[in-house]
């Protein structure tokens, strides 16, 4: 038995492109054309996993498509729209020190600099202008709202403690 890395979502298949098989994709990479520097996809399509290898991908007007192995045909391809494409994390870059992939985020417990609970980061959202954390409130929290705090590191992200599992903010809790 190996051990199964962990998985981090890198995109969405939208719909199918052409009559041969291709698919649209929707990437959450940055930039966009990083989800075709990875082959070995998993496929996440209700709840089922199908291991899929990108055979070539390329841009196509503001999106981009890709064929994958053994799929040629427009009605096999449909099947596949909706699905997740999830890559093992042990497959990411390394970061630069004080940058992070989203996934690692996910989870962690939010505290003001007055260590105050906000409680846990639930997942990160795009808006166009900076990232923001969605932070659920957890058994710990100082109560049980629901916030969006901009990801701005060193303006309001003072500090992100992967190893302890925490974030502290500068953020009032009135927010």
């Amino acid at each position: 038995m190996t051990q199964h890395s962990q998985e981090t979502v890198i995109g969405r298949i939208t719909s199918v492109f052409g009559v041969k098989g291709w698919l649209k994709v929707y990437s959450y990479t940055d930039p966009k054309e990083g989800i075709l520097d990875y082959r070995d996809w998993i496929l996440d399509l209700d709840g089922k996993r199908i291991p899929a290898k990108l055979e070539e991908g390329r841009r196509q007007g503001q999106g981009l498509v890709v064929r994958l192995k053994g799929i040629d045909d427009r009605d096999v391809a449909r099947t596949y729209c909706g699905a997740e494409v999830r890559v093992g994390t042990d497959e990411l870059p390394e970061l630069p020190e004080g940058e992070f992939y989203w996934y690692q985020l996910e989870d962690l417990d939010v505290f003001t600099v007055n260590d105050e609970c906000l409680g846990k980061v639930h997942h990160l959202m795009e808006t166009g202008s900076n990232d923001v954390l969605v932070v659920h409130a957890s058994s710990a929290s100082i109560d049980q709202r629901e916030r969006l705090i901009p990801y701005l590191p060193d303006q309001v992200v003072k500090d992100v403690d992967l190893a302890a599992g925490r974030m502290t903010v500068d953020w009032d809790p009135e927010f």
